[in-house]
């Protein structure tokens, strides 16, 4: 790809992020607009009880988060022979698909089953688009090009996901979602006008991809990543009836605090990134110390406005930090399966994004109220910090076995 101009090499990279800013879309839509849906599909449930029906529309976010789960290491092995353009167009129609349906379902159970479908492509996007922007920098910029993609996700919740969510307020969540659904094939002839095509890998092959899954050490990061991270989804997933019901703004701030939660999220995306690239345990503790500090504060700032929005900021900056460190971590413990492992990190973050949503329901569900999510992220994000500091105390004695037995 040495042969592309620098606005050719920019314009490519700027159609693969731009799939990344309708993934964040699509995934993260659902978190505002979860009280529209909770009264449009389970009218039943709203009518007796409001926070019951928000409780239970969460799976929603759920069965999307699960679907990330499934199809991204699937989807990953069964494609490591497919060129990477090939693949993220591919990936891309599944994203399409899978959103207008939710748009058009007519029940809840339909709904849960097409945001499943539309999560399918999710892991694998990232690992084969950030594998082409890589491509397109040059050797050695795996990490960056991985930053670029994950960027337009972290960017689209300081516009796009204000702005479908505000569209969903007035006009309806359906259309939010086929407007996002539109995003998608926007991409789909983007990436197909502007990205060079590339060969497909020599040595690619399902066994060798699922290799990186015999590895201990890739199991212990991704249960780290699942469990520690779920304390952002546990946050972000009820942020709506946080800002309606407990700090008492209207409805019409919740797309401002996104919009803030999404500078946090860019701001953490980027300075994690760096950080790793100096020391990858120091960034990835202090990460975990971040987030648990961050989301204490969320829990007794954000029946204030100032404390709402200055928790929503931080709690996005110091979770999305880790999401750049612990693809580092884990490319470090699978250096030869790249794709089955940024699937894996993915998946991790998916299933964090399940349990976060699914505990922060179950508290609501109990009677303990809109900030009880955050108090229980405070303990996953610990759980997660003991994790890390275990993984890492494993690698020391691992390599002082080396040297011995060397």
């Amino acid at each position: 790809m040495d042969q592309l101009s620098p606005r050719q090499r920019w314009t490519a990279l700027l159609a693969l992020a731009l799939g990344g800013v309708a993934i964040g879309l699509t995934e993260f839509v659902a978190m505002g607009l979860l009280p529209d849906m909770a009264q449009a599909l389970l009218p039943g449930s709203w009518a007796r009880s409001s926070e019951d029906a928000v409780a239970q529309a969460g799976w929603v976010i759920t069965a999307y988060a699960l679907g990330v789960v499934v199809g991204a290491p699937t989807i990953a092995a069964l494609s490591a022979r497919m060129p990477r353009k090939r693949l993220v167009l591919m990936l891309l129609v599944l994203f399409a698909v899978g959103t207008f349906a939710s748009a058009v379902a007519p029940t809840f159970e339909l709904v849960l089953v097409a945001r499943f479908v539309a999560a399918l492509p999710h892991g694998a996007y990232f690992g084969a688009a950030g594998l082409l922007a890589a491509s397109l920098m040059g050797p050695g910029n795996e990490a960056r090009g991985y930053s670029i993609v994950l960027g337009g996700l972290t960017i689209s919740n300081v516009v796009g996901v204000p702005l479908i969510t505000h569209l969903g307020q007035t006009a309806g969540w359906r259309i939010a979602y086929i407007s996002i659904a539109v995003v998608f094939v926007l991409t789909l002839f983007a990436v197909l006008a502007t990205v060079p095509g590339s060969p497909a890998r020599a040595d690619g092959s399902p066994a060798a991809e699922l290799r990186a899954l015999r590895r201990p050490q890739v199991w212990l990061v991704a249960v780290t990543a699942a469990i520690g991270f779920a304390a952002f989804f546990a946050v972000n997933s009820y942020i709506a009836p946080v800002t309606t019901e407990v700090t008492g703004l209207s409805a019409s701030a919740v797309p401002w605090v996104l919009a803030v939660f999404g500078l946090g999220m860019t701001a953490g995306n980027f300075l994690g990134g760096a950080f790793a690239d100096r020391n990858l345990r120091v960034a990835t503790l202090a990460g975990f110390i971040g987030v648990i500090v961050s989301t204490v504060f969320f829990a007794v700032a954000a029946p204030t406005t100032i404390g709402l929005f200055a928790g929503a900021f931080l709690t996005g900056a110091t979770c999305i930090f880790l999401g750049p460190t612990l693809q580092a971590r884990l490319i470090t413990v699978a250096p030869e399966a790249q794709l089955m492992g940024a699937a894996v990190n993915q998946s991790a973050m998916n299933l964090a994004n399940s349990v976060g949503a699914a505990v922060g329901g179950l508290v609501i569900a109990r009677g303990y109220g809109y900030l009880a999510p955050a108090w229980a992220g405070v303990g996953l994000a610990a759980v997660g910090l003991v994790l890390a500091v275990s993984g890492f105390a494993l690698d020391r004695r691992r390599d002082r076995h080396a040297v011995t037995t060397g």
